[in-house]
C-alpha cells in the first residue's frame, strides 16, 4: 500500500480519537465516562505493555515511544508481526474477537500510552459511527499487511526481504535528524523480520553497507540509495 494512503488512513483515525472529537459527538455521559476510564500510563524500554495469552483488559493508544508486537513460536522464539510507533492503537483485535491477547506488546524505547479500558473502547464504537468505521479501514490495512507479509516470505529472496524490510521501516517509523531509521535493531530482530539466520542478517548488512546501499552506526541504519533498494526488493512505495 502506498505511504499516501498510510498516511491518509493513519491521520483520519487521528480525527477522530481524540478528547475533542469526542466531546463533540458523544453524550455527556458518555464523554465523562470516557475521561474518568481513560488513564496514562509508562513503560521502560524492555517492558510489556501486554502478553501473549494473558487476559484482555483494554487497548492502548501510543502517544510517545515505539513497541514490538510479537508471537512466540514452538521454540520460544520471537516472531516479530509488527513495530507500533506514535499514534497507534493495539489490543484492539483480541478484544473485539473477545480471546486472550494472541501477541507481546514490548517497548522498544521508553513509552507512553494511554489505556482505555475494554467495556469503555467498545461502548465508544457502538456510539461513535465516524470511530467505528476509522477503525474498520486501520483493520482492512493491516489485513493487507498480513497479506503482503506471506507473499514476502515466500516468494522472495532473503536479500529481497531486507531490502523492502529496511524501505518499510523508514515508511512507518520515519528518520531521525540524521536520516536513521526510528529504531534500534538488533541482528536477531533483522534476521527474524525477513526469515533468516543472525549470521546470514549480518553478513547482508554488510554487503548492503559495502554497496553503498545503506550507512551503519552500531543498531542504527540509514538508508542511502533508496532507489536501489526498491529496484533489489521489487518495491513499490
Amino acid at each position: 500500500m502506498s505511504l499516501e494512503k498510510q498516511q491518509f488512513i493513519d491521520s483520519k483515525f487521528l480525527s477522530v480519537f481524540n478528547d475533542k472529537a469526542f466531546k463533540e459527538i458523544l453524550s455527556k455521559e458518555d464523554y465523562n465516562k470516557y475521561i474518568e476510564a481513560r488513564k496514562t500510563v509508562f513503560f521502560n524500554k524492555g517492558e510489556a505493555l501486554f502478553e501473549e495469552g494473558s487476559p484482555v483488559e483494554g487497548v492502548y493508544f501510543i502517544e510517545n515511544g515505539t513497541a514490538k508486537l510479537y508471537k512466540l513460536g514452538f521454540n520460544r522464539k520471537e516472531q516479530i508481526l509488527r513495530f507500533i510507533k506514535e499514534g497507534d492503537i493495539i489490543g484492539y483485535r483480541s478484544l473485539l474477537v473477545g480471546e486472550a491477547y494472541q501477541a507481546t506488546a514490548e517497548a522498544m524505547s521508553d513509552l507512553q500510552a494511554i489505556f482505555i479500558p475494554g467495556d469503555v473502547f467498545l461502548h465508544l464504537l457502538e456510539v461513535d459511527p465516524q470511530l467505528s468505521y476509522a477503525m474498520l479501514q486501520k483493520i482492512s490495512f493491516e489485513l493487507g499487511e498480513s497479506s503482503n507479509t506471506v507473499t514476502f516470505l515466500a516468494q522472495k529472496t532473503v536479500r529481497e526481504r531486507l531490502a523492502e524490510v529496511l524501505l518499510l521501516l523508514e515508511q512507518k517509523l520515519g528518520t531521525d535528524p540524521e536520516g536513521f531509521i526510528k529504531i534500534s535493531l538488533t541482528r536477531e530482530e533483522i534476521a527474524n523480520l525477513i526469515g533468516t539466520a543472525t549470521e546470514s542478517a549480518i553478513r547482508l548488512i554488510s554487503e548492503f553497507k559495502q554497496d553503498d546501499y545503506i550507512a551503519v552506526e552500531g543498531r542504527n541504519i540509514k538508508i542511502l540509495n533508496h532507489e536501489k533498494l526498491k529496484k533489489l526488493g521489487h518495491v513499490v512505495l
